[in-house]
């Protein structure tokens, strides 16, 4: 599994409507692309579940590099000729788990991210991770949680995705960035293998 993300900051009088009607006109473009295993169209507006800025985020897991490579060289072109061209972000997938509400559409998603410590075991920061990833989708509420790895910036990063607000599942004040689920596209969420990856 790998992840990936970019993030387009808006400015902060942008009409975010703008980003809700292209997701609800392109979005069902990668709902059967090859090699994806799952994107969330995430967004989050200024002033909104605290959020400083307007941002277009959409998070990708994805099941093979090639269907990753594919897009990039492809239909990520779209983004590009409207946007410009963002940096894109990569992590090597460290875990994945379904969650209580896997078969609930997603409304929210949260997004953690947090530096590897220096001098920590790597085992044992990994089987944190993957144990975190999984105490996340046992709440209820979460339709999926999954963890991942950048060995360059040697950060993780943490993504779930809920189908209301986690403060429900009795996570009052969730540790990181909360978005709006505009659109799941999941052609090979099924073939994400659950539980840690290495």
């Amino acid at each position: 599994m790998h992840a990936m993300q970019y993030e387009l900051t808006l400015p902060a009088d942008y009409d975010m409507d703008v980003v809700r009607g292209r997701v609800a006109r392109r979005g069902h473009l990668l709902d059967d692309w090859e090699g994806l295993g799952l994107k969330a169209y995430l967004m989050r507006a200024r002033g909104v579940h605290g959020s400083p800025v307007n941002q277009y985020a959409p998070f990708y897991l994805w099941n093979t590099v090639e269907g990753m490579n594919s897009f990039l060289s492809g239909g990520f072109q779209g983004l590009v000729d409207d946007f410009g061209r963002p940096a894109v972000r990569q992590w090597t997938g460290v875990a994945f788990e379904e969650g209580t509400a896997t078969d609930s559409p997603a409304a929210l998603a949260v997004r953690h991210r947090q530096p590897v410590p220096d001098g920590v075991e790597s085992a044992a920061f990994m089987d944190d991770a993957a144990r975190e990833t999984a105490r996340l989708a046992g709440l209820d509420g979460a339709v999926l949680a999954a963890a991942a790895l950048d060995t360059h910036g040697w950060e993780l990063v943490h993504l779930s995705l809920w189908t209301r607000h986690p403060a429900a599942a009795g996570v009052p004040q969730p540790d990181g960035d909360i978005f709006r689920v505009l659109h799941l596209s999941a052609p090979g969420r099924k073939t994400l293998r659950p539980g840690r990856h290495w």
